[in-house]
């Protein structure tokens, strides 16, 4: 049994967002987002930015950051003239941490009674028992190809399902 709470969606960056060829039938932009001093270009398209936003903003979807970049959030909300989302976690974590911590965040959401969308290019899991655990749970999970990120059908699979559709 889940909440009427809307979904929440953990949502990845690199190669989720940030593509090197994200497509939409529209140029791609690009710009800049700082970490640990340094500056990393970005690369989206910009009506997925749009989609995210909107979804977020009508209470569609609860998005989270659940990335690398959570840390520095602050600086894609900035990027991409987003509201304050939440965060997975807040560590500067790579690697196998990461992977850890956007793992316990996706079984967290469910703990919270609560319908998950997870979309990451290589944490989310295609088959296996963890596949197959967060489904029972009810989970919807996009692993978009990480050279061009989420495209317009991954999004209209995410705004069904938080409309309740089946897909």
């Amino acid at each position: 049994m889940t909440t009427s709470l809307p979904p929440v969606w953990l949502l990845d960056v690199d190669g989720v967002v940030n593509a090197s060829r994200p497509g939409w039938s529209a140029q791609p932009r690009t710009g800049y987002a700082y970490a640990l001093g340094q500056q990393w270009k970005m690369r989206w398209a910009p009506a997925l930015i749009t989609r995210i936003r909107q979804l977020h903003k009508a209470g569609t979807v609860e998005v989270r950051w659940c990335t690398t970049w959570c840390a520095y959030a602050d600086q894609l909300e900035r990027l991409w003239a987003l509201p304050p989302l939440g965060r997975a976690f807040t560590d500067d974590i790579n690697g196998r941490a990461a992977s850890m911590a956007k793992l316990a965040a996706a079984r967290q959401v469910i703990a919270e009674v609560r319908r998950l969308i997870w979309t990451d290019d290589t944490e989310v899991p295609l088959y296996g028992e963890v596949h197959d655990e967060l489904v029972a749970a009810g989970a919807l999970l996009i692993r978009p190809k990480g050279s061009t990120g989420l495209q317009p059908g991954h999004l209209d699979a995410i705004e069904a399902f938080a409309r309740g559709e089946t897909l």
